[in-house]
């Protein structure tokens, strides 16, 4: 047996991404034994991790989703402290620009309950945005909400220091070795089969990602998660490319963009797009992205386009992402479904999945509200500020 360089886990972590990196590591540092990360890619970070935007925000609508903001977003801004890896973090903050009656309604509420619960989040006119962001045309748009502490990360540079801190503590990160299985006997986890044999271990950790529901199946759970492709594209260097990295919104067409390396990195999705892992850039689709990015930005009509790519997001039923245990099966559990908000809660949702499996329970901030079975329970709450 050579997939662990031993011949067992304590705890095997399928998917190397942020959020499983981010679960070894944690996992690692509380004392959770023999960790061993598994990543069919030869890189950590391919997938979703590597092709996301980098946002960080607290402007979310329900309570759940801000206290992940609240526990994450120090751990971003001080990961370089805590595990000695330089990181990319500019916290210029992030700007919703609302131009229907029924979004800044919602949007109001969403400040009120942010504001209570301690974020410095606010309601702006059309009037303070365009001082806000000389940049951004404001035509049309009623209103937008505003948080200075929002801001862009480093997915990729997080992602392999998290691994690496892990592998200091002893963790095995495997790359280049795919998981093919779960095997369960009489409700319990055994191990995973993978291409480099069988890994016995009582703890199995679901980070796959788009890919989550497959790996759920291999365990005997129906996990409702479903891929749904975005588009991201960069320009080269333009002179009237915004001055800071503010990441502004446009909400009612999910229109975003920020500066990127003298640039602008902006996105968008398509509402009428089944879920599917397809990975395929559409050319035409740039067309509806430009209609409106010239709108919000007119400076881009002096951009050229760099770079085009598409990446997945994993969506739950709520937005929410479904973390903790499986009841049915003992010894699996789920960091999965965080419908396009993966990057900027991987850092809560590595201590909360490592203080669940040590512990019985998350102690840092109670996750029972985010466990599989709340889709059988009860009617969730849906997250409504998903772009």
């Amino acid at each position: 047996m050579t997939c662990s360089g031993r011949a067992y886990a304590d705890t095997a972590v399928i998917g190397g991404g942020i959020i499983g990196a981010s679960i070894a590591y944690h996992l690692s540092r509380l004392g959770g034994g023999r960790v061993v990360l598994l990543e069919r890619e030869n890189l950590l970070g391919a997938g979703s991790t590597g092709r996301c935007a980098g946002g960080f925000r607290h402007q979310f609508s329900t309570e759940i989703n801000i206290r992940l903001s609240l526990l994450s977003i120090p751990m971003i801004l001080a990961f370089h402290e805590e595990l000695g890896c330089p990181v990319d973090v500019h916290q210029d903050g992030y700007l919703f620009l609302l131009s229907r009656p029924e979004h800044a309604a919602a949007f109001r509420a969403n400040v009120a309950l942010q504001n209570r619960l301690g974020v410095p989040s606010e309601y702006l006119e059309p009037e303070r945005i365009s001082l806000l962001a000389p940049h951004v045309s404001a035509e049309g748009v009623l209103g937008g909400t505003y948080c200075a502490r929002d801001g862009i990360g480093d997915p990729n540079g997080m992602t392999q220091g998290y691994a690496a801190a892990a592998r200091r503590l002893g963790a095995g990160i495997r790359t280049g070795v795919a998981a093919l299985g779960i095997r369960c006997a009489r409700g319990k986890i055994e191990g995973v089969e993978t291409t480099r044999g069988f890994l016995p271990c009582g703890t199995v950790v679901n980070a796959a990602g788009p890919h989550a529901r497959e790996v759920a199946s291999w365990a005997g759970v129906d996990l409702p998660v479903f891929p749904e492709r975005r588009h991201v594209y960069t320009t080269f260097p333009f002179p009237e490319a915004p001055s800071n990295h503010l990441m502004v919104i446009d909400f009612a067409t999910t229109f975003y963009f920020h500066r990127e390396s003298g640039g602008v990195l902006m996105g968008m999705g398509d509402p009428d797009e089944p879920p599917s892992f397809n990975l395929k850039v559409d050319p035409d689709f740039l067309e509806r992205v430009l209609e409106v990015g010239l709108q919000r930005c007119p400076a881009l009509a002096d951009a050229s386009i760099h770079r085009a790519w598409t990446g997945l997001y994993e969506m739950s039923p709520d937005a929410h992402p479904i973390l903790g245990r499986v009841g049915e099966v003992e010894g699996f559990y789920l960091a999965n479904g965080f419908s396009g908000h993966g990057f900027q809660h991987a850092p809560a949702a590595g201590i909360l999945v490592a203080e669940e499996i040590l512990f019985g329970s998350a102690r840092t901030l109670d996750i029972s509200p985010l466990r599989l079975d709340r889709f059988r329970l009860h009617p969730p709450i849906r997250e409504s500020n998903v772009v």
